[in-house]
């Protein structure tokens, strides 16, 4: 899945075609790239590139969250992530998953696996094309 960022509204291509998600550009806290809110916004960090690729590959990795969200996959809420009808409890920046606390964005919870690779896919075409 890919997205295209196009003046601040993300437009979704292949089976997510018909998705906008608008992004905004907003000072988070040190070591969040981006965020996936239920509004339908994107935050991207205000520090990262404008036009990079690890712009594109936060949009991208949002943009899947966002997706998710939207087709009933994935939700959040202050006390909690649902994964396709699983409910996490959530709190002070941790997830518990599998018995464990871990920090939010962990690369294996199954919801950030996907997303990361979306991500990655995207920075790669991103730094392809800046070459």
């Amino acid at each position: 899945m890919a997205f295209k960022l196009v003046k601040s509204t993300l437009k979704g291509s292949g089976p997510h075609k018909d998705m906008v998600f608008k992004m905004k550009r907003k000072k988070l806290e040190d070591g969040i790239a981006g965020e996936a809110n239920n509004d339908g916004t994107i935050f991207v960090n205000k520090n990262i590139p404008k036009g990079s690729p690890l712009e594109a590959e936060v949009v991208a990795h949002e943009g899947d969250h966002m997706a998710r969200m939207e087709k009933g996959e994935l939700g959040y809420s202050d006390n909690d992530v649902t994964w396709r009808g699983k409910k996490y409890p959530r709190k002070d920046g941790k997830i518990l998953y599998q018995g464990t606390w871990r920090e939010e964005g962990w690369e294996q919870f199954p919801w950030e696996k996907l997303a990361y690779k979306v991500g990655t896919k995207a920075k790669k075409e991103a730094e392809k094309k800046n070459t």
